[in-house]
């Protein structure tokens, strides 16, 4: 009788702690209004680079060339240095 009370009492304890710790973490992941927010950075960003580019093409023409390398290299081991 003692064993299957402490095992129901070892259960509920369990239980509760694992619920408690559930109510405890508040958010999982990001909401909507963070990605929100990173897709207007990120089209902010793009809409410099493009004004930049119309108004000084040495400037616009190496960031440009930046992007367009960091986009191809994605994926590619890294170059080692020396």
């Amino acid at each position: 009788m003692y064993r299957a009370m402490g095992c129901a009492h070892a259960t509920v304890h369990h239980e509760l702690r694992r619920a408690h710790r559930a109510l405890a973490r508040g958010q999982e992941g990001q909401g909507t209004v963070e990605y929100i927010g990173l897709i207007l950075l990120i089209a902010g960003i793009m809409a410099a680079v493009v004004a930049m580019k119309s108004s000084g093409p040495d400037f616009g023409k190496t960031i440009v060339g930046k992007l367009k390398d960091s986009i191809n290299g994605v994926g590619d081991p890294p170059k080692a240095k020396g």
